[in-house]
């Protein structure tokens, strides 16, 4: 079947569903990846703090050398980390990230949260350790403008590194701040979006100024249980969305699964999602959610399940030194 894509702002088209590379293991990455793309996977979202943009690219290079795609098949999206928003930082990593993936060019680059933190040698930059200094005690924020993080985003556009930019985990102040200077659009929002957290405001918002949205967690509580406790601690208690009765009932009805219910409700309202899962069987499932529809009551009730409740949020976890994002 093949994959639907929406047309982001920048002109180039983005597949509806992609393969997301949160914690998918290093040494298992290239594979994983090579895997994803037989079954027909075109879109893999990394980021630089989830520590296998290599060994992904090394996937997608393998896979379009036997000749199952070529480059201009796959679309790649990856992150600008918290500690490298000033202007030269911003250059330097696009570039070595680029190069890491080995492919010529980033489909998609995002600023990965909207704070900016301490400079870290990237080579001492440790997953899990990311919001931290290398002795994982201290988080530190500075000063810098989102004008001058984003401006630099932009010459990496002019040059070619990357072909279109945009955001992640961003207000809707914050968006309105970006567009009153882009001269190169947003051409995404990522943001966490299940339907324990629907955002419409903010989701309406990006639309309206012509802005695809990415949802990540579409599964909700399911992707935090297996994080530390403290990045755990709101998800233990929650009914996982695959067992609720409105999800169950509504997959029984279509003879689909419960998690194809949950991406399709997102994709079936121009939201991208980036599901992520080990097990071929699932692999397939997740691809394949667009060959069906439900009525806009069963997106509405799917949608009344929301409870503001977030699970990735440093206001939150990071015990030591909140950092009130979302607040």
């Amino acid at each position: 079947m093949k994959n639907q894509t929406v047309k982001l702002a920048s002109g180039y088209q983005m597949p509806l569903v992609g393969f997301g590379l949160w914690k998918v293991d290093q040494l298992t990455t290239a594979d994983t990846v090579y895997a994803a793309i037989q079954i027909g996977y075109r879109l893999f979202d990394g980021a630089y703090d989830y520590a296998n943009e290599k060994e992904a690219g090394e996937g997608i290079q393998r896979a379009i050398k036997d000749g199952l795609v070529k480059r201009e098949d796959i679309f790649v999206t990856t992150k600008l980390w918290n500690n490298y928003h000033k202007k030269e930082y911003v250059a330097e990593m696009g570039k070595s990230q680029n190069e890491t993936w080995g492919l010529g060019y980033i489909d998609l680059y995002l600023i990965h949260f909207p704070v900016a933190l301490e400079y870290i040698e990237p080579s001492k930059l440790q997953y899990p350790g990311w919001w931290m200094d290398e002795a994982h005690e201290k988080v530190t924020i500075v000063k810098v403008s989102m004008i001058e993080t984003w401006r630099a985003m932009e010459k990496l556009v002019d040059e070619g590194i990357v072909r279109s930019i945009g955001v992640s985990n961003f207000s809707t102040q914050l968006l309105y701040d970006v567009i009153s200077y882009a001269r190169h659009p947003i051409s995404s929002l990522q943001i966490e979006h299940h339907p324990y957290l629907t955002q419409p405001q903010l989701i309406a918002m990006a639309q309206e100024e012509g802005i695809v949205i990415t949802g990540y967690s579409t599964f909700g509580p399911q992707s935090f249980l297996e994080l530390p406790p403290a990045f755990k601690e709101r998800a233990k208690d929650v009914t996982m969305l695959f067992d609720h009765e409105v999800i169950k009932n509504i997959a029984s009805k279509y003879n689909k699964e419960a998690g194809q219910v949950l991406l399709r409700w997102a994709t079936q309202r121009n939201i991208a999602v980036i599901p992520k899962s080990n097990n071929k069987g699932r692999l397939q499932q997740n691809l394949k959610v667009n060959d069906f529809s439900m009525t806009v009551e069963e997106l509405a009730e799917i949608s009344t399940l929301d409870q503001g409740l977030r699970f990735n949020d440093p206001g939150f976890y990071l015990q030591n030194r909140p950092i009130r994002i979302f607040d």
